[in-house]
């Protein structure tokens, strides 16, 4: 394949066929056309500038609500390293965060400082990129609560700032422009006490361990609650929980999660994920919603 872009003087890594299964948390799936890792923001608006908007631009962060399907992704795939990881603690009890920094990161930084109001973000496997693209949510918080701002390189190469209320968050949803990189975001903390910080943090880790199938090969939450609804009690009254296909199966932990128990193709677990949602609307007339997200060729 002909390089469709210029690499010269390019300072990240580029990648033709770049197999995307180790990147993700299902360990499934197909090859990225290319991916980029940038060596900083200088260097991805400079190769975004260059791809020109001529191919799709897709952001991978931890690849925890990701199924990538087998055929592989068409396009680039932008995944942030180090560069990007970094969380700064202002004065005004604002968290500099950049794209690339897990919540993990970002909860644990304003523990350190004492800014309260972030602790959800330990609860959500993923990075600030997506977080901001998603409204990424837990324990009943997300992420509209608390951003900003925040700073996107477009596939263009142009690099905008974005105010919370332009990104019209929904449940789980937000207007980000598609193709749009997340390098840094802004969110609003409070006066806290760390030792009280510490405390929520660790009984958000301890629920999430006691009721999610944390040590398997898996995705995150599956599918959107709906309005006054729980999705796994749904899935579980429709008779699913276990319930497998090739080798994917509905957690017996949390029927809200699939899992890969070893040799799963990306089209098992989209499958199950289907015959699930055939399943719930069957028993209880409720159409659930992937929260999942699912890219590339079939």
């Amino acid at each position: 394949m002909t390089v469709p872009f210029s690499t010269r003087g390019i300072r990240g890594k580029v990648t033709q066929d770049a197999p995307l299964a180790p990147l993700v948390w299902f360990k499934a799936g197909g090859n990225a056309d290319w991916l980029f890792e940038p060596a900083d923001l200088e260097d991805l608006k400079e190769f975004l500038s260059r791809v020109g908007g001529k191919m799709p631009v897709m952001a991978l962060g931890l690849g925890s609500n990701l199924i990538v399907r087998d055929g592989g992704v068409p396009g680039v795939v932008i995944r942030l390293g180090k560069a990007f990881a970094t969380v700064e603690a202002r004065r005004d009890k604002v968290l500099e965060c950049g794209g690339g920094a897990s919540g993990i990161l970002v909860s644990s930084k304003a523990r350190d400082a004492g800014i309260a109001g972030v602790e959800f973000l330990r609860g959500i496997p993923g990075t600030v990129g997506g977080f901001v693209r998603m409204n990424g949510g837990a324990y009943g918080r997300e992420v509209s609560d608390v951003l900003i701002d925040c700073d996107v390189v477009l596939p263009s190469g142009d690099f905008v700032t974005l105010p919370a209320r332009d990104l019209e968050y929904s449940y789980r949803h937000s207007n980000l422009p598609e193709g749009a990189v997340v390098v840094a975001a802004r969110f609003q903390g409070r006066e806290g006490i760390p030792a009280e910080i510490g405390e929520e943090m660790d009984k958000i880790a301890a629920a999430r361990e006691a009721s999610q199938p944390l040590r398997t090969k898996t995705g995150g939450s599956t599918f959107k609650n709906p309005p006054g609804e729980k999705a796994w009690e749904l899935v579980d009254r429709a008779g699913c929980r276990g319930l497998t296909l090739g080798g994917a199966q509905v957690s017996e932990k949390h029927t809200n999660f699939l899992i890969n128990t070893g040799d799963a193709t990306s089209a098992d677990i989209e499958g199950l994920g289907e015959l699930v949602r055939e399943k719930v609307y069957a028993n209880s007339g409720v159409s659930l919603e992937w929260e999942i997200q699912r890219v590339g060729r079939p």
